[in-house]
């Protein structure tokens, strides 16, 4: 396990905190009228943690029995490839289309348990799209790594990507009404630009998966 391994995964991990499920759904349990219930917020997040964790699991031991019937420079290529392609489709993202925000945010205002049904639901809806998870997850089969430090690392990578979402919750529970007008500018934000924010999301995530498969094939 290296240092410049750990780096780009926790990059990739602060790129997925930036999805539906990782920020702005929490953002909006923040933004629903009335108390905060800081134990709504928990079930929610931990229910979307798990699920990615779990996801990651099952990726992970799919992708090790197939990785252990290659040669380690066809895995490399592969990444190579995946990172170029990310990148290049991050360039078919229309930045003037608009998010329908309105059934997520919806769904946010049901019970405890309904809740995290929805945590789950939006860990399914990104399952097609969490292409930087699945980068990293690639990175992490092609190095030379234990077990041990492949479960690390995906635990590291999935509280990681929540790290925002709890930042603007402290600040939430401690600025009060001062940080609404904050997070309803985000929330606006995204609407209207979270197309063009995907493009970028895997624009950077290509270029990163990319990188390191460059450094392990002509560099290591």
């Amino acid at each position: 396990m290296t240092l410049g391994l750990v780096a780009a995964l926790a990059g990739l991990a602060l790129l997925d905190s930036t999805s539906i499920g990782t920020l702005f759904i929490p953002i909006w349990l923040m933004l629903t009228p009335g108390r905060l219930k800081a134990s709504r917020f928990a079930v929610y997040l931990g229910t979307i943690t798990v699920f990615y964790f779990v996801v990651g699991v099952l990726i992970v031991l799919g992708a090790s029995q197939v990785v252990g019937h290659l040669d380690g420079k066809v895995v490399d290529w592969a990444q190579l490839v995946i990172g170029v392609f990310l990148f290049a489709i991050s360039f078919r993202f229309d930045s003037k289309k608009k998010l329908d925000t309105g059934k997520w945010r919806s769904r946010t205002s049901g019970s405890t348990p309904a809740l995290a049904g929805v945590a789950v639901l939006a860990g399914v809806v990104e399952l097609a799209t969490m292409l930087p998870y699945l980068g990293a997850i690639g990175m992490m089969s092609a190095a030379d790594l234990n077990a041990g430090q492949v479960w690390l690392l995906l635990a590291g990578y999935c509280l990681v990507m929540i790290v925002p979402a709890l930042l603007l919750l402290a600040g939430r529970l401690a600025l009060r009404e001062r940080i609404e007008p904050f997070l309803t500018r985000i929330s606006t934000w995204f609407a209207e630009k979270g197309a063009s924010a995907t493009g970028w999301i895997l624009g950077i995530a290509g270029f990163l998966v990319a990188r390191d498969a460059i450094a392990r094939l002509f560099f290591l």
